[in-house]
């Protein structure tokens, strides 16, 4: 597999099961362009984790350290970050504990937004003076699945209007790309009144959120799946696709990597660790795309 898709050799790729990942490759390149579909989180897996040693913000931070909220909500929004993300990536405890603890966060995060009075008018500035950067290799990537008509199907946790936005100002946001997230809902004035349900939390991205949206039911066909993640909450969102025959599971290892590689190694089936490119990405799209 190698000798096809050399990337595979560099020291960030960790596979398990060589043959396996092996398998699926070709079957996906048997399977051909017309069955092919790529599911993708948002935050730290197609945008950066970090760079030169700095951490690159999420959507939710591009907001949340703007100049449009107050000294008083950042300070707010910090102290949920500090006491959620904690529970948020605890090895410890179930989803069943997590999920509610989760839609807590969410649910006062965009509460305390929604004070803040944000104009619609302001969200490409915010995002144009941000230090968000989508990961090396983005162009070929996006470019890849628009000219061969591959869907590409983001499924984030974050702030829709936000990123949206920042693949709005990379010049990729092309016509195969569909975007589930959480979105804001302006008033007449432009002013920021509530947040579109339902909501989308790190934990719940499957079927659930996904009932009425018809997505995947428009793309039956599209049995073969690349899925990209970041997180094991990434790991469900290709649920919803009615009949899956191949899906070949890639996820970034960004952060404490000795310490969450066993479960990233059980759970994805390459796992990329402090990669900042989609090198890997590309290339596999490369080859089986090649006739």
């Amino acid at each position: 597999l190698c000798l096809q898709v050399p990337e595979l050799e560099k020291a960030t790729v960790r596979i398990r099961q060589p043959e396996r990942v092996q398998g699926i490759i070709q079957s996906l390149r048997e399977q051909g362009v017309a069955k092919l579909q790529v599911i993708s989180d948002f935050d730290m897996t197609l945008s950066r984790f970090g760079c030169n040693g700095r951490r690159c913000p999420t959507s939710h931070n591009i907001l949340d350290t703007s100049r449009v909220i107050s000294e008083d909500g950042k300070k707010k929004l910090k102290d949920l970050l500090h006491y959620y993300y904690p529970i948020e990536i605890d090895p410890n405890r179930s989803l069943e504990e997590k999920c509610p603890l989760m839609v807590e966060w969410w649910t006062k995060a965009h509460e305390l937004l929604v004070q803040q009075k944000i104009h619609k008018g302001d969200i490409a500035q915010i995002v144009s003076e941000s230090e968000a950067m989508l990961r090396d290799g983005f162009k070929e990537f996006f470019d890849l699945l628009h000219k061969n008509n591959i869907p590409l199907f983001i499924f984030s946790a974050g702030v829709g209007d936000i990123l949206e936005e920042i693949i709005r100002q990379a010049n990729v946001f092309y016509s195969n790309v569909n975007v589930v997230s959480n979105y804001m809902d302006f008033n007449d004035d432009g002013v920021l009144t509530h947040f579109r349900g339902p909501l989308i939390h790190t934990y719940n991205k499957n079927n659930t959120v996904l009932q009425g949206t018809g997505y995947f039911q428009q793309l039956s066909t599209r049995t073969s799946i690349i899925l990209l993640g970041d997180s094991m909450g990434d790991l469900t969102m290709a649920d919803g696709v009615p009949s899956v025959e191949n899906i070949l599971k890639i996820g970034f290892l960004n952060d404490k990597v000795e310490e969450r590689r066993g479960k990233y190694l059980d759970s994805y089936d390459i796992v990329l660790e402090s990669d900042e490119t989609l090198d890997v990405v590309n290339r596999i799209l490369r080859y089986i795309l090649t006739e």
